[in-house]
């Protein structure tokens, strides 16, 4: 194992050791989140020890619920009590090998994560934020308590060890046919249309992967397409709380490509969104994010069928924008200029790792 990810309690008694944080959903199963819990009972007294995976959509600063309101939603929570009496799964690779890390007094622990549960994604915060981002959040937590989940019964920050764990999605072995558009479009003062088509190579595109966009022109017009701009837009549907769908471009670049009055064009043309061009954009979706660990703009959210929207948290989706600047001609100038422009849908995902394995 390359790496043990492990937390602490205040006061020493709970230890909570991973193997990874990145769980991974193929549509078809998750990966089950396997984990030890070292325990040293001397403080305990009458308390038990749970150990809890809670998915959960936050929408605010904790540093507001002193007015009274919940910034957090769990949308799914699960509990397994370790002390006194353990309720032991199988013993997995994983298990075996951190109960060697963790040595004496460890606990096994195992959750199975439902296929129709979100994937994480956070809300890129304002250069003027503060607290944790908004989002959907995978938390393991274990803790000491007198009962499982009594709402009434205050657990001190000190009696919890926790980490963030990551549920993700990586882009399918085979990719599909690239999507087509075209576009006929006649203009004032002109006899014949413009006819644009663009495609891609493909359905889906890995992050940092240049996409080329095939564009052909047919200018019958007696107007000159002046450039060409692409932009590629990000739609983030909050379904959880309010139901609110955001919009912000993620790219737009111009290409300086001319196209006379009855005169043809084809050409590939190269984009490549990127975070690092968006860094400043508040509530852009990002791919979870753990602490100290940078990411990239969210994937594009695959749906299985049947699946109910309450618990879907965020989705992400993407569309590209071919736009064609036309100029207008005679003595109308400025006033004739139009847009011709067509749209493509677009994946943004990452491939699967050639070797996922952590033992």
């Amino acid at each position: 194992m390359a790496k043990v990810f492990k937390k602490t309690n205040g006061n020493g008694g709970l230890t909570l050791y991973l193997g990874k944080r990145d769980y991974v959903d193929n549509l078809s199963a998750v990966d089950k989140v396997d984990g030890v819990v070292k325990l040293d009972s001397t403080n305990f007294g009458d308390r038990k020890v749970f150990v809890q995976l809670a998915c959960a959509f936050r929408y605010g600063s904790e540093d507001l619920d002193v007015i009274g309101l919940c910034f957090r939603k769990d949308i799914w929570i699960q509990h397994v009590q370790l002390y006194p009496e353990a309720q032991k799964p199988p013993l997995s690779a994983m298990h075996e090998t951190l109960l060697k890390k963790a040595g004496e007094g460890a606990i096994p622990f195992s959750f199975e994560i439902p296929k129709n549960l979100p994937c994480s994604v956070s809300l890129q915060p304002g250069p003027d934020d503060k607290g944790k981002a908004c989002g959907v959040d995978f938390e393991v937590k274990t803790y000491l308590a007198k009962d499982k989940c009594n709402p009434d019964e205050k657990i001190e920050k000190k009696d919890t060890a926790r980490l963030i764990i990551r549920k993700i999605q990586y882009a399918p072995s085979q990719v599909g046919a690239g999507p087509k558009a075209e576009l006929c479009k006649s203009f004032m003062m002109s006899d014949k249309p413009v006819h644009v088509e663009a495609s891609l190579d493909k359905d889906l595109y890995f992050h940092g992967e240049a996409i080329p966009i095939k564009i052909k022109v047919n200018n019958e017009s007696n107007k000159t397409v002046t450039k060409i701009k692409i932009t590629v837009d990000q739609t983030t549907d909050i379904i959880l709380y309010s139901a609110d769908k955001y919009t912000k471009t993620v790219l737009n670049q111009e290409f300086a490509e001319t196209v006379e009055a009855n005169d043809t064009y084809e050409n590939t043309l190269c984009v490549t969104p990127l975070l690092a061009e968006n860094k400043e954009k508040r509530g852009l979706a990002l791919d979870g994010r753990l602490k100290e660990e940078d990411t990239n703009l969210a994937s594009t959210t695959m749906l299985r069928q049947g699946v109910e929207r309450e618990v879907l948290g965020i989705l992400v989706s993407y569309k590209m924008k071919i736009n064609l600047m036309v100029a207008g001609g005679g003595l109308l100038g400025g006033l004739t200029a139009s847009d011709v422009t067509v749209e493509l849908p677009l994946m943004l995902m990452h491939p699967k790792p050639e070797e996922d394995v952590t033992l």
